[in-house]
């Protein structure tokens, strides 16, 4: 018979193309099996369905699979299914792909793209053509179920490809391999050793469906050992696609521990399965404690993504936030292309949307936690809560949320956190605001002018001392209709209508004083006022309701912000002794210049009682210490 041998030219661009992605672009040349063995999977997949649609299809599905076979001497590797095959249109229909998207725009992008090699080769898909990474010439012998001829293709890559038709074939397709030789700088291994291959197929092929096979002698040597007796390399374990009551605890620990390179349980297991318009499984574990790295810049975040069975990335930033960068576990989707960049993904709406719903589905979680086991999630939210609430920030989406699952210290209770829900349901009558400070510590928080009257009139204050504390508390205005109000910001209402009579008065009492003050201290304050805020120091510093805090201005600085200098309003405690003695020394001796220093030693007092630095330390101590000589 005619056997229609034709040798086609590949397009020029198409050929440039090639060459770049074979011997420049790519430099983890691994996934080009799993190319091969995922082409395979599919082919699989297809005769399973096909022979149920057609009855009268004479194939043999009941010893579906893939093998992979060594010729060490020959230095072969082939990658052969008994799937659906393909038939000679299709051959050169479907092997030709690439030579389709070859046009110049897709070259010149190509060559321009400043991005990382991994996800540049996404962008246009390898499959079949990635065995040119590691193989000299590519033999593939095809045979299409039900039909009778089968189709065999050659290229060595460079300008052109051969195809035969020819008779005596297998159901299925074999792909061969003939390989480079080993250069480990160009990162090209020994693709003919057997433990590299398994290897490979461990990593990337682990939890296909269908078994991987190879023979188990050690020599894997093709010809003389037909009778080697073969294993299979893959587990084809997906323990996310299992249901809990088909897999143990214990699994899922040790499957946790694997994936996070963890030695402890987790603490969480989240299992998820989406059918509908797509579908996906997800298996996400909460760890029992935060790695070294949670806050480090150089940090790995994200889970590993799969499609269908088939390992893609791990870390895949697009599918969890930042602010949940502890989550681990596998995401496997059903409906993705496996040659997807992480550019693509961020851009890919079925990605957006299996995020949002990864996202609820782990806040939910530690709802639930919340609410059933408590022990449990204040662990969880002292190992990470720092974290969850930068999410108060960055996902505006899903704030109530965090919202609802986070607590704070406060002063309620010196040892428990609270959640703003209990807060809530603790306020005094008439209270309006859910007040705040937040500080570098706790001792320092506590011991602040700022929270005297606060302490005095048994008004509950939250304690926040998590850097991002300072940041959220300026995005983030209210919970359950209350406003949050930090108690060192703007005026404070917690007077009675006789005391505010009362303050009233003082006011006028204290008028010229605090207008004196306030022309003194002009190159530093803004205002000088009576406070209701202090009870046992003579003064405080606050700022405007709107005003930028101190230590959140400290990290603008610390990251480079240009900001302009920040002036802020001192308080005056109009029952302190030093108050009230320094009202009648300004009434009786108005010119006295000491009286002006006195003036600056109460601010710069003020300031380091909020933990703040002053402008000129040397000066402030000689004038305290001269002023501590007077008294002996």
């Amino acid at each position: 018979m005619d056997t229609q041998i034709e040798t086609l030219e590949f397009q020029a661009e198409a050929r440039q193309l090639l060459q770049l992605m074979v011997h420049s672009i790519y430099s983890n040349k691994d996934i080009f099996l799993r190319e091969l063995i995922s082409n395979s999977s599919d082919a699989l997949d297809k005769i399973r369905l096909e022979a149920f649609r057609d009855k009268e299809l004479q194939v043999e599905t009941s010893d579906l699979r893939i093998e992979l076979e060594v010729d060490k001497d020959q230095r072969t590797l082939t990658v052969r299914d008994n799937g659906i095959g393909m038939s000679r249109a299709e051959v050169v229909d479907l092997i030709g792909t690439i030579a389709k998207s070859g046009t110049a725009e897709l070259l010149r992008k190509l060559k321009e793209s400043k991005e990382s090699d991994a996800d540049l080769i996404g962008q246009f898909g390898v499959g079949f053509y990635s065995s040119f990474m590691v193989a000299d010439k590519v033999t593939l012998l095809t045979k299409r179920a039900g039909e009778t001829e089968a189709t065999r293709w050659e290229s060595a890559g460079a300008g052109t490809y051969t195809v035969e038709t020819v008779e005596d074939a297998p159901q299925g397709t074999s792909v061969t391999l003939h390989l480079k030789p080993e250069d480990t700088e160009d990162h090209l291994y020994d693709y003919a050793a057997t433990w590299k291959i398994r290897e490979i197929v461990q990593r990337y092929s682990d939890f296909i469906t269908w078994p991987v096979k190879m023979r188990k002698d050690a020599k894997d040597t093709a010809g003389d050992e037909e009778d080697a007796e073969w294993e299979t390399v893959n587990s084809m374990k997906a323990l996310w696609a299992r249901s809990k009551d088909e897999a143990t605890q214990d699994e899922f620990n040790q499957f946790y521990k694997h994936i996070s390179r963890d030695w402890t349980d987790p603490l969480e297991t989240i299992q998820m399965q989406a059918e509908g318009t797509f579908e996906y499984q997800a298996l996400l574990f909460l760890p029992a404690r935060a790695p070294m790295d949670l806050f480090s810049r150089d940090r790995k975040r994200g889970v590993q993504l799969y499609v269908k069975r088939v390992f893609i990335m791990d870390d895949c930033e697009a599918l969890m936030p930042e602010y949940l960068r502890f989550v681990k576990g596998v995401v496997d989707a059903q409906d993705l292309s496996l040659n997807v960049s992480r550019e693509i993904l961020q851009q890919d709406r079925q990605i957006q949307l299996m995020r949002r719903r990864l996202v609820k589905k782990v806040l939910s979680t530690v709802k639930s936690m919340m609410a059933d086991d408590t022990e449990k999630y204040q662990k969880f939210w002292g190992e990470f809560g720092a974290a969850v609430k930068e999410g108060l920030v960055a996902d505006f989406d899903n704030k109530d949320a965090i919202l609802e699952i986070a607590s704070f210290a406060s002063t309620n209770d010196p040892e428990q956190t609270t959640t703003l829900k209990e807060y809530v349901e603790r306020l005094k009558d008439g209270q309006e605001h859910i007040y705040y400070l937040t500080g570098a510590s706790r001792s320092a928080i506590e011991n602040s002018p700022h929270m005297e009257a606060f302490r005095a009139k048994g008004y509950e204050v939250l304690v926040l001392t998590d850097p991002i504390d300072e940041m959220w508390v300026e995005s983030v205005t209210e919970f359950d209709g209350k406003n949050f109000q930090s108690i060192a910001k703007g005026q404070v209402d917690l007077d009675s209508d006789e005391e505010k009579k009362a303050a009233d008065e003082q006011q006028k009492d204290f008028a010229d004083l605090t207008a004196w003050m306030a022309e003194t201290l002009a190159d530093t304050v803004k205002e000088v006022r009576l406070s209701s805020r202090l009870t046992n120091s003579p003064a405080c510093i606050v700022g405007d309701a709107h005003d930028m805090t101190p230590t959140l201005e400290k990290m603008y600085r610390a990251m480079g912000q240009v900001l302009p200098p920040v002036k802020r309003i001192l308080e005056l405690n109009p029952t302190h002794p030093l108050v009230t003695g320094l009202r009648k020394a300004h009434d009786e001796r108005k010119e006295d210049a000491s009286l002006a220093e006195t003036a600056e030693l109460i601010y710069g007092m003020a300031l380091l009682a909020e933990g703040g630095e002053l402008k000129d330390p040397p000066r402030f101590t000689r004038l305290l210490a001269d002023r501590l000589a007077h008294t002996l």
